[in-house]
């Protein structure tokens, strides 16, 4: 009898925060991962059996970053906190554009027959997140489609590029919407890093007695996925028949407040002060509705917000203070 051939996966934005941590699973699993990005993964080691620094804007690299690969997590994409993301417009939608266009095809023709793209929650209607107090997003309520910005116009579009590839060439697609992943191992500063990074990198900067600032008056409200569970979603996602969008997150809402306070207990301080500043916001409230992915996997995340901060707080701790 045969030998079964290992199955050979791509994971693009493998030097990224998500990317670095899947490559692991998929690992452990006892897949074989080429992992691909701009860069190298900055605080860990690169697990992957292969790792390949192209830049996936350029279609000739697209097509060799694809050879000889069954399935395709697509994880690359220009992006970063509400900092960046409002500030960027253009870069991102004319980098990820490419990318995705690229990707996608170069793995058509490539013969990859699975293709999972990252997709976001930054796709829903701005309309619909107005109100700290929002109703929980459902899939369907993307359309009519109102992104807040660029990052989610292009998050929208290929979307509908997955879908249109599936009908047109059978090529499987799935589509996963995160909502705020978070978690160690990755960016905390420079202006990329999301909200629990940055608040857990302001805490473990400041002394006992100081304090942090935080924009806006910090009642806008947020749900965060811990990266474990974020990357068993996704692969769950991928080795399920279901090829339409789906929200990954959690359904424990916080205000901003809050989770500064979160990691202030993570911290062990106890006598830090919030300060509100004038800084760029995103929508005023937004909550992952996750009765679909219930229902199609299962399942859904598992640790708490509490437990997840704590985790990543004590790894930025210790980058702030010099490893």
């Amino acid at each position: 009898m045969a030998e079964q051939r290992q199955e050979r996966v791509l994971v693009t934005g493998a030097g990224g925060f998500i990317g670095h941590h899947l490559v692991t699973h998929l690992k452990n699993l006892g897949y074989w991962v080429r992992g691909v990005d701009q860069k190298l993964p900055e605080y860990t080691e690169i697990d992957a059996d292969e790792f390949e620094v192209r830049d996936l804007r350029r279609w000739d690299e697209c097509l060799a970053a694809t050879r000889g690969i069954d399935h395709v997590y697509a994880l690359a994409a220009d992006m970063g906190g509400m900092g960046f993301i409002s500030a960027n417009h253009a870069t991102i939608l004319r980098n990820n554009a490419l990318i995705n266009l690229h990707t996608l095809e170069a793995a058509r023709i490539n013969g990859a027959s699975r293709y999972l793209y990252s997709s976001s929650a930054c796709i829903y209607p701005e309309h619909l997140q107005t109100e700290a107090a929002v109703v929980p997003l459902k899939e369907e309520d993307a359309y009519p489609a109102n992104p807040q910005d660029a990052y989610g116009w292009e998050k929208l579009f290929t979307e509908k590029l997955c879908e249109y590839y599936t009908g047109e060439y059978g090529i499987a697609t799935r589509t996963v919407r995160f909502h705020n992943i978070f978690g160690p191992y990755g960016t905390y500063d420079g202006g990329r890093e999301k909200a629990p990074a940055a608040m857990c990198r302001k805490v473990a900067a400041v002394e006992d007695g100081g304090e942090i600032e935080i924009w806006g008056d910090g009642e806008q409200t947020r749900s965060f996925c811990y990266i474990d569970d974020c990357v068993e979603g996704i692969y769950r996602l991928m080795q399920s028949d279901y090829d339409q969008p789906l929200n990954l997150g959690t359904e424990e809402m916080v205000t901003i407040n809050e989770l500064a306070r979160m990691v202030i207990r993570a911290s062990g301080k106890h006598d830090i002060s919030l300060s509100h500043i004038d800084g760029p916001q995103g929508v005023r409230g937004r909550n992952s509705d996750n009765s679909r992915l219930r229902d199609v996997l299962g399942w859904e995340p598992q640790v708490t917000l509490e437990d997840g901060l704590s985790e990543t707080y004590r790894w930025i701790e210790k980058q702030v203070r010099g490893g």
